[in-house]
């Protein structure tokens, strides 16, 4: 039987260097998806290639946040997080716009796939750029709003540290953002249209589409296919762990249930972050 020390130990060891490795083969990762959809002629003035970009973008910035967060108590030997409220609400607020943001880029990525794959002619015109970029100042300045409201709503509290104390934001992230915006929507949503955007390419061959156009919208598909799947396997975990520990009283002062559940955010937090450093092509 493990003692309480050794499991945070050990949790604290495992979250350290999972992040540290995440942290270069995921930017290696990103970097890679960026130059490829950025260099190559067929996916430029792509919308689902610019939404795909985006996510890179994002995943990359939050890849280094969540480097620099394990970093600092590393080299200032204590949790900056719970002795500076500014730190304390920043490091919960920014990486929440940065997920908020990766995973809207993923959806529309799925959304534009179904658009630009559709019989309707109608519907094809509606993938543009133009929208794409429209949507993303949308999520940008919506989720910058709520995440700011997030970051806010985390106090110091001794013996605790940083914790949400609002009874209203617990009630709102336990009962609406974990399970559905943070959860059930998007993995909804990601599925759904990378399913119906599967479903319209295998009728292409029917369509009389040029071969080119026809290669790109299978390769386009398939990308955003297996990332979706990815997205769904990697966040599920996550989102059950936030749900149940938002609505849970452990205090630290109870060493082994505490430690216990230091392991499986570790582990949880583990599977999400590998949702930053997936090549997808």
């Amino acid at each position: 039987m493990f003692t309480a020390l050794e499991i945070l130990s050990f949790s604290q060891k495992f979250s350290l260097n999972f992040t540290f490795a995440n942290f270069i083969i995921g930017g290696i990762g990103n970097l890679l998806n960026i130059c490829v959809l950025t260099t190559l002629k067929p996916f430029r003035s792509n919308p689902c290639a610019f939404y795909l970009i985006v996510e890179s973008i994002v995943n990359t910035c939050h890849l280094c946040f969540l480097f620099i967060t394990n970093l600092v108590p590393i080299t200032h030997d204590y949790d900056s997080g719970n002795a500076s409220i500014i730190w304390c609400k920043f490091q919960n607020g920014l990486p929440q716009l940065f997920r908020l943001l990766s995973t809207s880029m993923v959806c529309c990525a799925a959304f534009d796939q179904f658009l630009c794959t559709n019989p309707l002619l109608i519907i094809q015109q509606k993938s543009s750029l133009r929208l794409a970029r429209r949507l993303l100042i949308v999520a940008i300045c919506l989720w910058t709003a709520h995440s700011i409201t997030y970051g806010i709503s985390y106090q110091i509290v001794p013996l605790n540290g940083c914790i949400i104390t609002s009874i209203a934001a617990i009630r709102y992230y336990s009962f609406f953002y974990y399970p559905f915006l943070h959860g059930l929507l998007p993995i909804f949503t990601s599925t759904l249209f990378s399913l119906l955007a599967y479903r319209n390419v295998r009728h292409l061959v029917r369509r009389q589409v040029a071969v080119v156009r026809r290669r790109l919208h299978r390769q386009l598909t398939a990308m955003i296919f297996i990332r979706v799947i990815c997205f769904v396997l990697l966040l599920l975990p996550y989102t059950i762990y936030r749900i149940w520990s938002l609505t849970s009283t452990i205090s630290p002062a109870n060493s082994y249930p505490y430690a216990i559940e230091q392991l499986v955010f570790s582990i949880s937090a583990a599977v999400l972050y590998l949702n930053y450093a997936v090549r997808f092509h």
